[in-house]
């Protein structure tokens, strides 16, 4: 292998994937520091009344579209002095799926273009169409078990949230692109040469030779896509992306078979998700064995929802 072979096949897709990732966590962090996602907080007030929770899960889910911490903090403590039953709790804390998902889909967006192109609008669609199926199943599920509630005010607590300043915004976002890009480099390098000299040498030959005579339970997924499964799970989402997106500009994958295994990694990859980032700051806010409840419900049902919209793009795609 020559170096005009390595530089067009390794070194310059890399550099331009390091630029892209770099130029989209940018944005990405910029739109979550200038609170963009914001306006669409006016959306809570008719959906609480059609499920019946109380106006404080209301401005909880309006907190949640900028600051996931604050709005659970406010559950916690309305549940504390007694205004919120576990029950409604539960389903409260469940009910801001959706924003929490939406303060977090630009940064997602742009960091999984430059690895996959194409099947990340794919998978980031499905991921959404996902969320907003959880909090229709909780729209409902609150309509039938909680009783009527008369009317407040969802809105009032947003005004105590004053604006961020481009001044205030531009710093945050250089904070959190030092924070974040060091540990993406840290992942996706390494992943990358190694993903790369694998496939380059038939070890993705070999192991699919492999799973196809001893594997039998996962005939639907290409041998190749359980590589992206294995670091989505056993490392974090950036390694399961590098792989992906070296695995399809090699044109080992199609963009079927990237996203597939992208949702299979999500799925599995739940416990881990649970314990590494939900577990340390909800354990902070609310009891143990809330905490627990809740984050066991959160996963479930995120899963569960994942699950479902996987298997409809399996049927139509």
């Amino acid at each position: 292998m020559d170096l005009n072979t390595l530089w067009h096949g390794f070194g310059w897709p890399l550099c331009r994937l390091v630029f892209l990732i770099s130029l989209g966590l940018l944005i990405g962090n910029l739109i979550e520091a200038l609170n963009w996602t914001r306006a669409v907080a006016r959306v809570a007030e008719p959906l609480t009344r059609v499920a019946r929770l109380k106006d404080i899960t209301g401005a909880s889910f309006s907190m949640a579209f900028f600051s996931g911490i604050a709005a659970n903090t406010m559950l916690a403590e309305a549940h504390e002095k007694g205004t919120l039953s576990d029950r409604e709790l539960m389903i409260s804390n469940l009910f801001n799926s959706l924003p929490t998902y939406f303060l977090h889909m630009p940064t997602l967006f742009f960091i999984t273009v430059p690895f996959i192109g194409q099947a990340a609008v794919i998978y980031v669609g499905l991921t959404l169409c996902a969320a907003f199926l959880r909090t229709s199943f909780i729209i409902l599920l609150g309509r039938l078990v909680l009783p009527p509630l008369p009317p407040g005010c969802v809105v009032c607590r947003l005004d105590e949230q004053a604006s961020t300043s481009w001044r205030e915004a531009i710093d945050r976002t250089w904070k959190r692109f030092r924070q974040r890009i060091s540990r993406i480099l840290r992942i996706t390098v390494p992943v990358y040469v190694a993903i790369f000299f694998l496939n380059r040498y038939g070890a993705f030959a070999a192991f699919e030779t492999f799973l196809a005579d001893h594997v039998t339970f996962i005939s639907w997924l290409p041998a190749e896509a359980l590589s992206i499964v294995v670091f989505h799970v056993a490392a974090e989402f950036t390694a399961g992306l590098a792989t992906a997106g070296a695995l399809l500009q090699g044109g080992t994958l199609a963009v079927r078979e990237i996203v597939l295994a992208l949702l299979l990694g999500n799925v599995l990859s739940t416990p881990m998700r649970a314990f590494r980032h939900q577990l340390p700051y909800y354990a902070g806010m609310f009891r143990p064995s809330i905490a627990l409840k809740l984050i066991a419900a959160n996963q479930t049902l995120r899963a569960a929802s994942v699950i479902l919209v996987g298997i409809g793009y399996y049927a139509v795609s």
